[in-house]
């Protein structure tokens, strides 16, 4: 049995993964999961969570084996991180209502940023605003409900995710330009080096042979470039 983590929410991308209208999980790192469970010959369990954070904090307890997940170096006390499959800018979904034009408007006190909780890019994000304090909030139904309801003026997250979630806010615009540049892995329990070099080899067969490229694409991620591995 091959156990991998997944968060679930509707932004999609690189890490988010959803559920299709079956309620069955779909998404870049679902497809990674199947792929890899399939070369190692084993059965697949996706273990869902609200946010990568909970992924993060679960690592010590052994429900999980693999993880596709965003990098930096506080997650890294808990997690050993594999190849870098995607690369994607972090930025700021406005509300609407409002009218930032660039990065550093988002730093203004009469500015309420928010984001997930405890991720890499609520950690980005604070260190990027001098002026301004950002909000968390535990899941993305949570952030998405401060943006309709006004508590919450510009959203943290990957410019891939953010356009479709923009979708769903009416008025709501993705700003340009970026405060970060989000590095998604695959990942393991911290000292699961045997589990490690197996996903890691899987990732950069993965990138060479389509597996990667085709996982994109098929999860709405078309401009996505494929990194080199190895």
């Amino acid at each position: 049995m091959l156990r991998v983590a997944i968060a679930i929410s509707a932004a999609g991308g690189a890490f988010w993964s959803s559920h299709d209208a079956a309620g069955k999980p779909q998404g870049v790192a679902v497809d990674l999961a199947r792929a890899f469970a399939d070369e190692l010959g084993e059965t697949l369990q996706l273990v869902e969570y609200p946010n990568s954070d909970t992924i993060t904090n679960e690592a010590a307890a052994g429900t999980w084996d693999v993880t596709f997940i965003p990098m930096d170096a506080a997650r890294a006390q808990k997690l050993d991180f594999g190849p870098v499959y995607n690369l994607s800018e972090s930025t700021w979904l406005v509300r609407g209502g409002l009218t930032l034009a660039t990065q550093a408007d988002v730093d203004d006190p009469s500015v309420r940023p928010v984001a997930v909780a405890n991720t890499t890019t609520m950690r980005a994000a604070v260190a990027a605003l001098k002026r301004v304090s950002v909000t968390g909030y535990a899941t993305m139904p949570e952030v998405m409900e401060a943006l309709r309801s006004g508590a919450g003026d510009a959203f943290a997250m990957s410019r891939d995710g953010l356009e479709r979630l923009s979708k769903d806010l009416p008025g709501s615009y993705v700003l340009p330009g970026k405060f970060f540049e989000a590095k998604t892995a695959a990942a393991v329990p911290k000292g699961h080096a045997e589990m490690l070099a197996k996903v890691s080899a899987f990732l950069m067969r993965a990138a060479k042979d389509g597996t990667l490229r085709k996982a994109l694409d098929e999860n709405d991620m078309k401009e996505a470039a494929v990194p080199e591995i190895g």
